[in-house]
């Protein structure tokens, strides 16, 4: 009985880990380290062409306002940091550059 309770613990605590990734005040912590970063990294006249804006009704929707020419930046921002968020915040970022990937795809067709 102890190994099953044990067992049951560990199932508890490794969803409530892949829940709280995916918090909205979670995913905003992770965008405003990525957007801080991306600025710092980026040259001068694109800085202020990267921004994000979480919506204040659909808290889990950002909306990512970034110059083509500064995308190379977040790709790069997003790999580093990718090692250090949860789990399923490492897979929600993934997604992110994988839509991102498409759509500079699409525009240079």
């Amino acid at each position: 009985m102890a190994i099953i309770n044990h067992m049951m613990k560990k199932i508890d605590t490794d969803v409530s880990n892949l829940k709280q990734g995916l918090h909205p005040q979670n995913l905003s912590y992770w965008y405003d380290k990525i957007i801080k970063e991306t600025i710092e990294m980026a040259p001068p006249w694109l800085q202020d062409k990267i921004k994000v804006h979480q919506d204040p009704v659909l808290t889990m929707k950002f909306n990512l306002d970034i110059s083509k020419r500064a995308v190379r930046y977040f790709m790069i921002v997003v790999d580093n940091n990718l090692d250090d968020m949860p789990y399923s915040t490492k897979l929600y970022f993934l997604k992110v550059q994988e839509i991102m990937s498409i759509e500079m795809d699409k525009s240079l067709v």
